[in-house]
Parts: C-alpha cells; sequence; structure tokens
C-alpha cells in the first residue's frame, strides 16, 4: 500500500478541521452520495419504457443497456483498482465522473438502441466502475478496525439511490421527457462528483487509528477469538493462489445470479406471477431499494461481528427462503412477492458489503484495491449468467417460476463453499491447479493491456 498516493501530517493536524480520528467519519457522507449518483442504475426500469417507445425497440431488448453496463462495470473495477496506485482518489473520481456524464449526455441524443448501448451501457458503464471503488477504498483505508461498519454505511448510498432518484427521475421525465431528464441528471451528477473528488484522500501512510492493533484484527475476522497466534505467511500468499479467494468468488457470484437478476426483472416477473399493476410497482421499487439499502449496513456490521464465513451462510439461507416463498406464489398473492423480492435485493445490497470488507478480512490491506477488483469480476459474471438464465428459462418454458428452483440450488451450494472454503487462506490442490492453468496463462496479456492503458492515460513528460 505504500504505492497508494496519501497525504502526510503530523499527529496533531486536523482533517476537516477536526482530530483525524472524528474528521475521517465525513468520508462516509460524501462516498455515500457519490454512490447514490451512481445507484442510478438501478432505475433503469423507469427509463426503459420510456426510451423502448421512443427508440421503437422491440420488446425485452430494451434490457441490453442494462446488461452492458453491468459487464463494462465489473471490467471496470479491476483494472481502476491499479489505477489508485499510480493516481490519487481525487483524480479517478474526478475521471471516472466526466466519463459518466459523457455518457448520460451522449444517450441524451441516442437515435437508436445500438447508440444507447454504447452511451449508456459502455460508457456510463466504464465511469460508474472507475468511480465506484474509490470511496469504499477510502473508507476501508479510514476504518480498518471498522471496515465492515464503514463500507456498509458508504455503499448505502448505491442500494438506497432509487429510493431517492427514481422519484425525481418520473417527475423530471413528466415536466421534460426522458431525453432532457438524462441531460438534467448528467450535469447535476457530474458537478456532485466533481465537487466532492476534491476532498477524497487516502489517510497518511502506516496511519492507524488510536488503539488499533491490526494483526489482531485480521486474525479475530477470520479464525474468531480464540485463535490469535497468526502465521504471516499465510497474509502474504497471492490471493488467486488460496482456497478463499475461489470460494469468496463463487458465493459473490451466487449473490449476484440472483440479486441483479431479481432488480433486472423485478416488474416482469411481478406482472406474471401475481399480476403486478404499474402503480403497485412504483411502489414496490422504492420498497425492494429500502431493503437493498438496509442491507449494506447491517450486514457490514455483522461482519464485523461475526466471521464472513457465518455471514455469507446467512445471505444463502434466506436466498433459499425466498426463492421457496416464490414457488409457493401465484396470481394475487402480491404479500408474498414483496416479502420474497424485499428479501433478494436485501440479500444483494448485503453483498455489496460483505464482499469488500471479507476481501480485507481473509487478504489484508496489502494490495486490496486490485485484490477486491479481481473479486468484483463475479459481480458482472453472476449477473449477466442471472439475466440470460431467466431470459432462457423464460423462452423454453414460458413462464419465470421455475428460475427460483435454479437460486434455490445454487444457494445451497453456496453455503457449502461457504463450510468448506472460507477458512484461513492457505494453499490447496485445487486453488493450485486453477492458478496454474487458468489464472497464469492468462495474466501477462492482462497485465500488458492495463499497462497499455495506463501509459496512454499518463502524460509524457517533456525533456
Amino acid at each position: 500500500m505504500d504505492k497508494i498516493k496519501s497525504f502526510d501530517f503530523p499527529r496533531n493536524e486536523a482533517l476537516f478541521g477536526l482530530k483525524p480520528e472524528i474528521g475521517r467519519w465525513f468520508f462516509i457522507p460524501l462516498g455515500l452520495i457519490i454512490l447514490l449518483c451512481l445507484g442510478t442504475v438501478y432505475s433503469w426500469s423507469i427509463f426503459s419504457t420510456h426510451f423502448e417507445a421512443a427508440l421503437q425497440a422491440k420488446p425485452g431488448t430494451i434490457l441490453l443497456p442494462f446488461m452492458v453496463l453491468g459487464v463494462m462495470f465489473t471490467l471496470a473495477m479491476p483494472i481502476s483498482g491499479l489505477y489508485i496506485y499510480r493516481f490519487s482518489p481525487r483524480i479517478m473520481t474526478m475521471t471516472g465522473g466526466i466519463i459518466v456524464g459523457i455518457g448520460y449526455l451522449l444517450s441524451s441524443i441516442a437515435p437508436n438502441l445500438p447508440f444507447l448501448i454504447i452511451s449508456y451501457g459502455v460508457i456510463a458503464g466504464i465511469g460508474v466502475g472507475i468511480v465506484y471503488g474509490v470511496p469504499l477504498a477510502v473508507a476501508a483505508r479510514w476504518f480498518p478496525e471498522r471496515k465492515g461498519f464503514a463500507v456498509g454505511m458508504t455503499v448505502v448510498g448505491f442500494g438506497l439511490s432509487p429510493l431517492v432518484t427514481a422519484p425525481v427521475a418520473i417527475n423530471l421525465i413528466k415536466a421534460f421527457g426522458i431525453r432532457n431528464t438524462f441531460v438534467i441528471l448528467g450535469i447535476i451528477f457530474t458537478c456532485i462528483i466533481l465537487a466532492i473528488a476534491q476532498v477524497l484522500k487516502m489517510p497518511p501512510k502506516r496511519w492507524l487509528p488510536d488503539g488499533y492493533n491490526p494483526e489482531a484484527s485480521i486474525d479475530n475476522n477470520i479464525q474468531g477469538n480464540s485463535q490469535n497466534n497468526i502465521n504471516n505467511s499465510t497474509k502474504n500468499l497471492p490471493m488467486v493462489q488460496t482456497q478463499s479467494f475461489y470460494g469468496l468468488w463463487i458465493c459473490y457470484s451466487v449473490g449476484t445470479f440472483v440479486g441483479l437478476t431479481a432488480i433486472a426483472t423485478t416488474a416482469q416477473v411481478g406482472k406474471e406471477i401475481v399480476g403486478l399493476q404499474t402503480e403497485q410497482l412504483a411502489f414496490a421499487v422504492p420498497l425492494f431499494a429500502a431493503f437493498n439499502g438496509i442491507g449494506r449496513p447491517l450486514f457490514g456490521w455483522l461482519n464485523d461481528r461475526l466471521k464472513p464465513k457465518f455471514t455469507i451462510i446467512i445471505i444463502n439461507i434466506l436466498i433459499t427462503i425466498a426463492s421457496v416463498i416464490m414457488w409457493n406464489t401465484s396470481q394475487g398473492e402480491l404479500i408474498n412477492f414483496l416479502v420474497a423480492y424485499s428479501i433478494f435485493w436485501l440479500c444483494l445490497g448485503a453483498w455489496l458489503a460483505v464482499a469488500p470488507a471479507a476481501t480485507l478480512s481473509f487478504f489484508g490491506l496489502n494490495n486490496y484495491p486490485s485484490n477486491y477488483g479481481l473479486m468484483f469480476t463475479s459481480f458482472g459474471l453472476g449477473g449477466l449468467s442471472g439475466i440470460f438464465t431467466i431470459a432462457a428459462i423464460k423462452g423454453i418454458t414460458g413462464s419465470f417460476n421455475p428460475f427460483f428452483y435454479i437460486t434455490a440450488t445454487i444457494a445451497c451450494i453456496a453455503i457449502f463453499a461457504a463450510i468448506f472454503l472460507l477458512n484461513r487462506p492457505h494453499k490447496t490442490a485445487i486453488a493450485n491447479f486453477l492458478f496454474k492453468y487458468f489464472i497464469s496463462p492468462i495474466t501477462p496479456f492482462l497485465l500488458s493491456f492495463v499497462e497499455f492503458w495506463l501509459n496512454c492515460a499518463i502524460p509524457k513528460k517533456s525533456n
């Protein structure tokens, strides 16, 4: 982490005019506001109907911009983690915020669906991916002793965004139309992100809050308070050579497979299975967004008090329960649908707090931005797989209902993965095989690609 840009100040210097242990708390609401802007992507179901009419798109194809955004978001996250080693949080946030604004502005003039896929899915998706991890990394670094809580409270903005931005967007669309709404949102979001970016910074190198012992904290989070003799060599293992990485990656994929699919198809599933009406959807989406937002600080708090293994098992038990509820839901049973989908949205919110905190717990602060960026690839793969799966099931069977048999099955698989894999990181035969024959062969290509991108971004020094 020594390579990460940070600012050095004497122990008695102020942060936001306060003692650092107090002033650092401002980074949580500031990061929350940034993610509140980015989280408008969760309101795509509100925008999609208007774009579908404006572009005369075929039914179902209007989900493509959202799907592509999810993929680009995922691809940009690992690379943005590498950027932190060369650029400050301020520059990264400003860059991503400008790209998000450009994506929204170009989307406002989209003449057809392919243009919208590029402007919203690709360009805005890259911007969201660049910015998203910065407030989380800043919060995690400033709160090493409360990383789950700090990350959860910061990322809550992403989940609660539809609760705030959806009503605003609806009113803007009524007053100005969908295209002008995207112009307004693009300008507002860019200005907010650029303003907050000016104060984002990492703590000084090797800075720790008073009374915090990082060695004891990492050990307790993984093994519990009864085993405090940690083998330092395990913390220095490359993340991708440990069984913990693959276990966490699998479980995270399951969580996003279910959660992102639920978000993308809330209206369609509700209409088919329970006969959800448009006015009911206007009530349901903010309700689900509230649960999504609550899940982040709640499970971030749980992760600080339980082992990541136990927290992840609880999440997958909840997904299984919600899936069983959906098996037994039919036309008119609105309460069942609201309960099940509240749980699905809650669990996705939980994962967006638990995954970064668990990555820190297992692998420490060293290389955290790139570690979590790599872990975050499961977010896009899981969500994309889920959306394609539910679309295929609908096409083959004519119903969404069989999808929930799959969600219950993979949630049970994730429980077993958590039990057997989410322990102290160590090398195993399977992890070594995956590293040797899958990760290692593609690493040189990916590093060359990233290095090329970084070299293009860094201005050449004149002689």
